[in-house]
């Protein structure tokens, strides 16, 4: 519908989605539901290989709960709908890449959406912060995620303080990839969106169900189950026409045509 708040556009392999609602892309709990339908669907359409998530506008990518919701009867522990907050969170499978464009303000539950990505992207303007410490509540995602993700006194410092950064300190402590003038923003996430579609599926669904698994694994724990093909995809990629295909092209020197299968 085009007055969702929610905005997507199929392009070749890639799906784009837009969080778009003014006045800042804040989410509350009805819009958080349609995300998470848009992106179970995207988890579940083989046509499908990479989503480039991003926010409407250029001054907001998204500051996270809608306060204005809250006070109005959203319920802070209310139905976020499948996948959690944003859709994305809790999204369970999600063995596909996704790739963040954080075109302004990235804050609260905002940042949370954007640690769900796998691959970040910045505009030169863009901020980043939690301060959910000054509306007395936990950025509870962040909590789990943040200290894992950059330096733990980094990640203190901004839980416990609020303290906003820039695109380049970002950057400096690996909260990001990339940082690109805002009018090259869309145009460079979009260029790393077609060069991850154009790779094999098969391999990042494995390396994506890899990396979250093993997480809470031992090392050992975890490349045993990789060896003896316990993990689903790692079965499906060794059985595949896809794993073939990879070794021809190698022995022939050309470019080899995933299939996904």
């Amino acid at each position: 519908m085009t007055d969702s708040p929610v905005k997507t556009h199929r392009r070749g392999h890639v799906l784009e989605v837009t969080l778009d609602r003014p006045k800042a892309n804040a989410i509350d709990l009805a819009t958080s539901r349609i995300m998470g339908e848009v992106f179970r669907d995207f988890r579940d359409d083989p046509d499908l290989r990479v989503a480039l998530i991003t926010g409407a506008g250029d001054k907001f990518f998204c500051p996270g709960w809608d306060l204005k919701a809250a006070a109005d009867g959203d319920a802070v522990d209310g139905d976020y709908g499948v996948g959690g907050f944003g859709g994305l969170q809790e999204m369970r499978a999600m063995n596909k890449p996704i790739v963040a464009a954080v075109n302004g303000i990235c804050c609260g539950g905002g940042l949370e959406w954007a640690l769900s990505a796998d691959i970040i992207l910045a505009a030169d303007h863009a901020q980043f912060a939690l301060p959910e410490i000054r509306s007395g509540t936990v950025a509870d995602a962040a909590s789990v995620k943040l200290p894992k993700r950059i330096p733990y006194h980094i990640a203190m410092e901004m839980l416990l303080t609020g303290r906003w950064i820039d695109a380049e300190e970002a950057a400096r402590w690996g909260l990001i990839n990339q940082i690109h003038p805002a009018d090259a923003l869309m145009e460079k996430a979009r260029a790393l969106a077609d060069h991850l579609a154009s790779g094999p599926p098969l391999v990042y669904a494995a390396i994506k169900e890899i990396v979250r698994e093993a997480e809470a694994m031992t090392f050992q724990d975890a490349m045993n189950r990789i060896t003896r093909r316990q993990f689903e995809t790692v079965d499906r990629l060794y059985a595949s026409e896809d794993q073939l295909e990879g070794a021809r092209a190698f022995a022939e020197k050309r470019d080899p045509v995933w299939k996904g299968k």
